[in-house]
Parts: structure tokens; C-alpha cells; sequence
């Protein structure tokens, strides 16, 4: 199988499971369809925290939980819930660096049924302490309304911040572009967002007039003026921001890039040369070339100028036309099918090209006192020894095919630079287009969605580009494409009967011309069916060429190819947050995580 077609395929398999992996195995699933937080910042330091978020549940919950980041000096007390649509009974944990609330919701007042199938507002009050920071200069306020801890997204939040005074309030948001709309009206701070998806942070940093706090026994104190280093941090983060955000929009501008280099390398690489040639259809055979020769140039279309197995056979063929190889039938008491034999001419064996030579050697290998039943032949590459060496003999007669086609090889029919440079891109757009949608994954923040659909369309353009024909971007020299052209119209007369019909060849010897030909071109069995039509009397002729045909010759071969190519190869093969702020002191809080179970 052609390499390209190989990759191509590849990678298909690897999209798929990817996307049969997205797929739940679960019957129930839930999301936050909204939240609103206002924060309340007392002149003593302490916030007031009132959250709410909106679930909606498909399938049956037992509840919800949130997880709420506690630093050294920090402390959470007051905590209420409250929910609209459910009964909820909250259970409080301190685990390792962080306060876990279990919230479990009820149907019923009685507290026996579990949440099914509905929207439920839970809301949590508390205060918290040790988030607030005082430096000499300013007061401080870094809080996270999304952290990255929440096991899903949010459609939205509406944010209200009551600051303690109602003058010089200064408030930064990142990232930047989750934000929809802020406004600040004396010491009233309100904002909204777009909806955030899961594992990604949004928050602010909020500095205050330090004359503001009094008696702020609740706030952290630091002996040092800090605006100075938190507005730089601040404006560093900002430009880090919009620069990330300028290398996704490029990165989702890239995929529209591949298809204007395939134009390119297509007009530079793949417009084919005018030839002084209008036939419609070849009567007789074009050239002289063996149909090995033929099957590299006009059958393989996607790797030109190496044979494939048609070529195999029709070399056979060949050789059986010239008494090289002699073929008879002999029928198996035991299955009642006729088994194919070859016996081996070894007196004509120096009259042979090197890649006939390697033809007849390979199946003489597998001869039995110079007999090769063709029927056992599967049976003997089940061996991984012998299908290795067949595999390797196919590939060493596909080189000296080659070889064989001009002084200078296949460049002088075909020039392949197009195709190459094709899959060339091909390959660096695969790579790049899986780059981009796990950057967009990742990374993306607002981009996620647009930068993820530029990765696949990149990686899925490019995966089309794999199983191409190679003729379509590289390029026939005129000798090439003249060659090409005339063994193509013999292809169609081949294959359209009613030519044939008015055209009939003279003579038994052309039709077995046709019949090696056609196994190169891919249309024996339409050349065949043919000359049953135009010589009823076929099964009467004893020849090794008919008798190939009409008992599975062709299918003893592809099947032997198959198992060889591929027991052989069996047998030689024995944390980056988006838009965060720098921890101004150790102060802030980082937003948590949440879900439902």
C-alpha cells in the first residue's frame, strides 16, 4: 500500500477515536448555566462572599460540591446555603488547603429523593478573611471568579463588587476578552462575562485607596509599598495577554493558508505540458514497454512510476505467453476445484529483463521439483520466514522496474517535485493542524472554539491531501504525458465492449496481448468478458493465459501479495492559567473548582 494512502489512513483511524472517545458512556449530564457573585469588601478587610450559580440537571444528582482555596492566613466562617428548586443539606470539610462543601440536594422535604431532570439555584454565603491585601500604598484585592478547578464551564457570570470607599477604585481584568461589560459607579463595581469553559480562570485584581480600610484586623498587612510592582505585574500580564491572543488569531488564519500553497504548487508544479496528440481511443498496443513498465506509468496513480501488484501478474502473464512459464489445471479430488500449477522454462530464463528475472525466481522459490502449485501458495507465506521474503522480493522487483523505465528513470515521464511539495505540506499541516487544536484546547480561553475548527479543518484538509493522485500536482514531461495519454485511450478501448465489438482483433494472439495488458491497466476482467462475447468458444483453448484467469489465478496472486506484504511486516517488526495575575503576596483567592455528583 502507497505510503501517503497509508498515513492518510492513519490518521483518519486516530480521528476517529478521538471521537468516539468524546462520546459519554454516561446517561446523565449537568451544566452551570449561569452565576452571579457580589463581593462585599468591609473597611475591617473582611469579604462577604455571596455566590450563586444555576444548575441544570439531566438525569438524577444527589448533589453538588465546591471547593474553596484556603491560604496560610486565610479563613472561611458564616458559610449558609440556600437553593431554589431543591432541598439542600450542607456538610462541611477541611481538607488539605481548602474548604470542601458538600451540598446535597432533595426533591422533597423530607429529604428522600434524589434531583431529577430539573434547574436548581444554589446559593453560598461566607465570609472570608486573609484575602485582602494592605500594603503602605494601596489596598488590594485579587480574586478569581472562575477557577480552574471546576469540573465544567459556565454560560456566564454577573459580577458586583461594594468596594469601602467610593473614590479612586481601580480594577483589572483578565483575560480581557472574557469580559463583556464592566462599569464602575462610585464604590459599586459591576461587570459580566462571556461563558468560560472549564479549566480556564477568570478573575480581576481590584486596588483600593488604603485610606479606605479602618481597624482592618481582617486583611493581610505588609510593611512595603507594592502598587507600583502590582501595576506592572498587572500591565506585563495584559501584554502577555493580547500577544497570546494575536498568535491565535493567526493560528486560526493559518488553514486558509494550505489550500492557497496547493494552488500554488499546483500552478507552478502541475499543469501538464501540450502535446501534439487528440486520439480518442488505441486500437493496438501504443509502445513496446513490458506491462510492467505500463501498470507503473498509468495504473498507480498515486505513487507513479512504481508497479503494483497488477504489474506482478501481467509479468506472469507474460511469461506464460512466451512459454517462459507453462500453467495447467489439475482438479482437487478433495475440494472438486481445479488447483493452478506452473512449471519453469529454465533454458529461457537468461532471455529475461532483471525484473522478469526476479519474477521467475520468486515463484521458483516456492517450487516443489520445479512445480509451484499456486493454489498452496497462501498457505506457505502463513510462514512469517517466507512471507518476509516474498515481501522483499515484491519490493526488489518494484525497484528494478524502475529501473528499467528510461536511462534516467521514472524523471523522464514524470516530474514528481509538485507531489512532493505537496506531501511535504501535507505532513507539516497534519502536524501543525493537531498543534493548533490542542493549543486551542489548552490555551485557548474566547478562542477555544475557532482555534480547535482551524486545527481539524488544517488537519483534515491535509489528510485529504494524502490520498490525492500524485498526477494532480506533479507533472508529465512531454514524452510523459504522451505516453500517458495513448496507453489511457487503450485503457478505454479495452474496457468499452461496444468498441471492441466493432473493432474485434484478428487473431488469438492480439486478444492475449489485450488480455496481459489489460491485467496492467486493472481491466482484465472487462477485456475477458469480451472475448466471451466475441469467441464463445474461449473454454476450448487450453492456454495458460485463459486458464490463470478463469480458475482465480488473479485472486491466488493479490491474496498471496496481501498475506506476504503484511506477515512480513508483522514478522521484521518482531500550568499555563490563561490571563492570571501574578500572587501579590501570598493574598487572593484563585477561584476553586466545583462539580456535581
Amino acid at each position: 500500500m502507497n505510503n501517503r494512502r497509508v498515513l492518510g489512513i492513519i490518521f483518519l483511524f486516530l480521528i476517529l477515536i478521538s471521537a468516539i472517545s468524546l462520546v459519554s458512556a454516561e446517561d446523565r449530564s449537568y451544566s452551570i448555566e449561569h452565576s452571579w457573585i457580589d463581593l462585599t469588601v468591609g473597611s475591617n478587610g473582611l469579604l462577604h462572599v455571596n455566590e450563586t450559580f444555576q444548575y441544570s440537571f439531566d438525569g438524577e444528582f444527589s448533589g453538588v460540591y465546591r471547593d474553596i482555596t484556603i491560604r496560610d492566613g486565610q479563613n472561611i466562617s458564616n458559610i449558609k446555603v440556600t437553593a431554589d428548586g431543591a432541598y439542600p443539606v450542607l456538610k462541611q470539610e477541611n481538607q488539605d488547603g481548602k474548604k470542601h462543601l458538600v451540598i446535597n440536594l432533595y426533591s422533597d422535604a423530607a429529604h428522600t429523593k434524589k434531583i431529577k431532570d430539573c434547574e436548581v439555584k444554589v446559593t453560598l454565603n461566607y465570609d472570608f478573611s486573609g484575602v485582602v491585601t494592605l500594603y503602605n500604598d494601596t489596598g488590594l484585592l485579587q480574586y478569581n471568579m472562575w477557577g480552574k478547578n471546576w469540573d465544567t464551564g459556565v454560560g456566564g457570570i454577573d459580577l458586583k463588587i461594594h468596594a469601602p470607599g467610593n473614590k479612586n477604585n481601580e480594577i483589572y481584568f483578565t483575560p480581557s476578552d472574557l469580559i463583556k461589560s464592566n462599569n464602575t459607579d462610585g464604590n459599586l463595581i459591576t461587570a459580566t462575562t462571556n461563558s468560560i469553559p472549564d479549566d480556564k480562570v477568570c478573575g480581576f485584581v481590584l486596588l483600593m485607596p488604603v485610606d479606605d480600610f479602618n481597624n482592618a484586623s481582617y486583611a493581610r498587612h505588609l510593611n512595603e509599598n507594592g502598587k507600583e510592582q502590582v501595576l506592572k505585574s498587572i500591565n506585563d500580564s495584559l501584554n502577555g495577554e493580547k500577544f497570546w491572543n494575536s498568535i491565535l488569531s493567526f493560528l486560526t488564519f493559518i488553514p486558509f493558508l494550505s489550500p492557497i500553497g496547493a494552488i500554488i504548487i499546483y500552478l507552478r508544479h502541475g499543469r501538464e505540458p501540450k502535446v501534439d496528440y487528440d486520439g480518442i481511443y488505441e486500437r493496438e498496443l501504443p509502445t513496446n514497454d513490458s506491462p510492467a513498465v505500463v501498470n507503473a506509468l498509468v495504473d498507480n496513480k498515486s505513487d507513479i512510476g512504481n508497479p503494483n501488484m497488477k504489474g506482478f501478474e501481467a509479468t506472469i502473464l507474460s511469461l506464460i505467453d512466451r512459454k517462459v512459464l507453462d500453467l495447467y489445471s489439475k482438479e482437487n479430488s478433495e475440494t472438486e476445484t481445479h488447483d493452478l500449477f506452473l512449471t519453469f522454462n529454465y533454458d529461457s530464463k537468461n532471455e529475461l529483463s532483471d525484473s522478469e528475472t526476479i519474477v521467475f525466481d520468486t515463484l521458483e522459490n516456492f517450487a516443489d521439483d520445479g512445480t509451484l502449485n499456486l493454489s498452496t501458495l497462501n498457505d506457505t507465506l502463513q510462514n512469517c520466514f517466507n512471507a518476509g521474503w516474498f515481501a522483499d522480493q515484491i519490493k526488489n522487483w518494484q525497484s528494478h522496474v524502475i529501473f528499467e523505465l528510461d536511462d534516467n528513470g521514472v524523471e523522464s515521464y514524470f516530474n514528481d517535485t509538485g507531489s512532493s511539495q505537496m506531501f511535504g505540506l501535507a505532513i507539516f499541516g497534519i502536524v501543525l493542524g493537531i498543534a493548533i487544536a490542542a493549543i486551542g484546547f489548552f490555551f485557548g480561553g474566547t478562542h477555544t472554539l475557532t482555534t480547535i475548527v482551524a486545527g481539524i479543518a488544517l488537519l483534515v484538509f491535509s489528510i485529504i491531501l494524502l490520498f490525492i493522485p500524485e498526477s494532480v500536482f506533479g507533472q508529465w514531461t512531454e514524452k510523459g504525458r504522451l505516453f500517458y495519454l495513448k496507453w489511457s485511450n487503450f485503457k478505454k478501448f479495452l474496457q468499452d465492449n461496444s468498441l471492441i465489438k466493432e473493432h474485434p482483433p484478428e487473431s488469438i494472439v492480439i486478444w492475449k496481448q489485450y488480455l496481459i495488458y489489460g491485467a496492467a491497466l486493472g481491466v482484465a476482467d472487462k477485456v475477458y468478458d469480451a472475448m466471451k462475447l466475441q469467441m464463445p468458444d474461449i473454454y476450448d483453448y487450453n492456454d495458460g493465459i485463459f486458464l490463470y484467469h478463469n480458475y482465480g489465478g488473479y485472486y491466488m496472486m493479490h491474496n498471496a501479495y496481501y498475506i506476504g506484504d503484511h506477515m512480513g511486516d508483522s514478522s521484521s517488526s518482531d500550568s499555563f492559567d490563561f490571563g492570571g495575575f501574578d500572587d501579590f503576596g501570598g493574598g487572593g483567592f484563585d477561584g476553586g473548582g466545583g462539580g456535581a455528583f
